[in-house]
């Protein structure tokens, strides 16, 4: 059989795995300066957990797990029944599936927070750094298996906290090189807007659908609304076309909110929404721009929401998100609990750096070996043995060259193809007098003792 693995996933090999771990590592970093603790929760989470949480669209990417031993069921004509409607509608009962892969850290961390909630000093900013699975179309960008690295503070109404997390984004995109764009928007106002046109029942319909824009274009977000009977006013609400998108993100934050209060719309909601987006925005110290039509399509954002793009290179897809959640912990019986959270998407900040070459090779190196024992038979061996222990008792990352084969060539060509960039060969000689050549692709370093080896391997000289 030809090995073969799902589509939407990946094999990654020595040197991924460096520049991933680099990414994740900045990140935690952060995490950790700004004060958040990490946890982790089950791969997989209860149907009843995730189902309803993403919306629609959302709940058709869940990954459903099939109950196991289902071939031991009493009941096989209910059983095959079952079967059957799960090929015509998306939703299953426990007779099939109880069980779901996580779809996002947002639901399964609110999920926690209500187990949790006698263990955990509020706030509580808590940090999560897992992979989540969508049974989505796989594409450049998009995968059926990614990382998500959140941060999220619950229990907490202030704003200060968004603001906060705005400046830590700013903090990682600027250690990993990226140029990005940091776009903000209030749920609050899109429901003010629905509240305007005198829909405010399809609030989550409209969002679903103006958050295709950016992929599918103005054109076909107006038909699609007019598709699902918006008329041509509420429309061009909805559109920004006569309101909203004169202000779209050339201006000021001041003068975009100041034009919309002077539309002079009756709704006390979307009113909230621009005095919380004034609030944050009057606060931060980098530039972020005010989108009006920005969306995002997760059910449970109800304050500020964020995303943030790359400004360079051909792929600039999001590469972070997040946003105020106000009640989502009342889901599962603990109402009242205020979060806001953002999330960055690895897979995608790698793509970005890989397109714009921003990986850097001495910054990766510290996962590679430094140093390759080598030996010219068995007694070397063993003697270059112990020299390895003591390296690995000094920090200094190291391996011996495991086969007792004399021919010292073979043991280079090992080296080099690893791209180990010291060596240490151990003949009888070197054995008696302890003292030892340290080569470099470039250099040879003759009768230096280990004290003088270890030295010279720090200082990278």
């Amino acid at each position: 059989m030809k090995p073969s693995i799902p589509k939407g996933t990946r094999d990654f090999n020595s040197v991924e795995m460096a520049r991933r771990n680099y990414i994740f590592d900045t990140i935690k970093k952060y995490f950790r300066l700004y004060g958040f603790e990490q946890i982790e929760t089950p791969a997989m989470e209860n149907l009843s957990t995730l189902t309803g949480k993403y919306g629609d669209e959302g709940d058709q990417l869940l990954y459903k797990i099939l109950n196991s031993r289902i071939h031991e069921s009493k009941d096989k004509e209910k059983l095959l029944e079952e079967f059957r409607l799960s090929l015509e509608k998306s939703k299953n009962t426990e007779l099939l599936t109880e069980r779901a892969l996580r779809y996002d850290l947002t639901v399964p961390f609110a999920r926690y927070v209500v187990m949790h909630q006698h263990e955990i000093t509020f706030p509580f900013r808590r940090f999560q750094m897992q992979p989540v699975w969508r049974a989505d179309k796989p594409q450049k960008g998009r995968y059926r298996e990614f990382y998500q690295c959140d941060a999220d503070i619950i229990g907490s109404n202030s704003l200060v906290n968004e603001v906060e997390l705005i400046q830590l984004m700013d903090d990682v995109y600027s250690e990993l090189k990226i140029p990005v764009t940091i776009k903000i928007n209030n749920r609050k106002i899109l429901a003010g807007i629905a509240e305007v046109i005198g829909a405010p029942e399809r609030m989550i319909e409209i969002i679903t659908i103006i958050d295709k824009l950016d992929k599918v274009g103005y054109e076909a977000v107006d038909e699609e609304l007019r598709s699902k009977g918006f008329d041509e006013k509420q429309r061009d609400i909805i559109l920004f076309q006569k309101g909203l998108m004169r202000w779209m993100p050339t201006n000021s934050f001041v003068s975009q909110l100041q034009a919309l209060k002077d539309q002079n719309y009756q709704s006390d909601i979307l009113n909230k929404g621009i005095e919380e987006l004034d609030f944050i925005l009057s606060r931060v110290k980098k530039n972020v721009q005010l989108d009006f039509s920005l969306a995002r399509g997760l059910n449970y954002y109800t304050g500020a929401i964020i995303e943030v793009k790359a400004n360079a290179g051909t792929f600039t897809p999001s590469i972070t998100g997040g946003g105020r959640y106000d009640d989502l912990t009342g889901i599962f019986g603990l109402p009242n609990m205020s979060g806001v959270g953002i999330s960055f998407g690895i897979d995608r900040i790698y793509d970005v750096m890989e397109e714009l070459n921003l990986f850097n090779a001495d910054k990766l190196n510290k996962e590679h070996t430094q140093v390759l024992v080598m030996h010219m038979g068995k007694e070397e061996q063993q003697h270059g043995l112990q020299l390895l222990f003591k390296l690995r008792r000094m920090g200094i990352r190291s391996e011996i060259y495991p086969e007792d084969d004399k021919k010292i060539n073979k043991q280079f060509d090992y080296a080099t193809k690893k791209n180990i960039p010291y060596s240490i060969v151990i003949g009888s000689n070197e054995m008696k007098t302890e003292k030892y050549t340290l080569k470099t692709k470039d250099d040879r370093y003759p009768d230096l003792a280990f004290e003088q080896i270890v030295t010279k391997i720090i200082n990278n000289k």
